[in-house]
């Protein structure tokens, strides 16, 4: 595991961090592409998209440390370096978004039907960070291609890996249905549909949570998360929606 890329006194650049900035910044490069197609203006929907990652990373933190009150007070610094993206924080970041695109005039199901692409591509790059860091570990498997974790060089799987194939694939597909798609609103309910799958099947190799959770011992967490998405994928599909001209 390389969860630094560089340590020199107390200045430290984890990998996660960087790889997480770089796919960041390259998903909002790659909006610029996709805004085009679906007839958006660029400039505009990556205005969105910067306002989309700054809400994610400032109401995440506020949760944390509305939730953690005492420990903040305590150790504030060591409090904020704990990663914090919730699927609480998920939804409120949804809810702001959705309200400036509402403000800015943005039509909401194109911007969303740009940014799928650009949301799994973000998705590969931070599986990328949780392998180096080593933070998203998998159940013991006895295959070649298996993690071997000291100290007792237990295998185990790779699903980090598993998850970034499975977003890079999960890209590439919607970039290519992206100029195809029928009705606005169907690169979104495709790419819901897509992650929340993956995700829910991917959370056979990992190890499970074996802690309560405000949804339910029956499933973990992301299980629901990813059943989640793939209900508003049905239900955004089965929607009356604009035909695009080209599809007429």
């Amino acid at each position: 595991m390389h969860p630094s890329l560089f340590h020199f006194g107390f200045l430290t650049i984890p990998t996660f961090g960087l790889l997480a900035a770089i796919g960041l910044m390259l998903a909002l490069g790659l909006s610029l592409r996709t805004a085009a197609i679906v007839g958006l203006n660029p400039d505009r929907l990556w205005n969105a998209g910067l306002f989309a990652v700054i809400a994610a990373f400032v109401l995440s933190r506020l949760l944390l440390v509305l939730t953690n009150l005492h420990s903040f007070f305590a150790y504030p610094i060591l409090l904020l370096m704990v990663p914090s993206l919730t699927p609480l924080g998920l939804l409120l970041t949804a809810v702001a978004t959705a309200m400036y695109l509402r403000t800015h005039e943005l039509h909401m199901l194109s911007a969303i039907d740009a940014w799928a692409p650009c949301a799994t591509l973000a998705w590969a790059f931070l599986a990328l960070g949780h392998f180096a860091e080593g933070s998203d570990p998998g159940l013991p498997s006895n295959l070649s291609w298996a993690k071997p974790v000291p100290p007792g060089a237990l295998r185990l799987h790779p699903v980090a890996i598993y998850s970034a194939l499975a977003a890079a694939i999960l890209t590439l597909l919607l970039l290519v249905f992206l100029p195809r798609r029928r009705r606005v609103g169907d690169i979104a309910a495709l790419g819901l549909a897509g992650s929340g799958l993956a995700q829910f099947l991917l959370s056979f190799f990992r190890e499970p949570a074996l802690y309560d959770n405000a949804l339910g011992r029956m499933l973990d967490p992301i299980q629901w998360v990813a059943l989640g998405m793939i209900v508003l994928a049905a239900l955004l599909w089965q929607q009356p929606r604009k035909l695009i001209p080209h599809a007429v």
